[in-house]
């Protein structure tokens, strides 16, 4: 295995889209900037998670469904 995360084939950070090869360059150290975004569907899944095991609900092979209360209304 090479140093560094996990690329895909065409070399991208597969989360940020960005090549490993310019982002990781010392030279590009300052030249990037981050900005937060609010997951409103991971904000519900991780409340939602959060009830269940606080209410002592095992979370061995829980998995979250997510709908859009505007999609689930059929």
């Amino acid at each position: 295995m090479g140093s560094g995360p996990e690329r895909d084939r065409g070399g991208h950070l597969p989360r940020l889209r960005e090549q490993w090869s310019e982002s990781s360059d010392p030279e590009n150290e300052f030249e990037y900037t981050a900005s937060l975004v609010i997951c409103h569907a991971c904000g519900i899944a991780a409340k939602t998670a959060k009830a269940h095991q606080d209410n002592k609900g095992t979370t061995d092979g829980l998995h979250v469904h997510v709908k859009h209360r505007k999609h689930a209304r059929g």
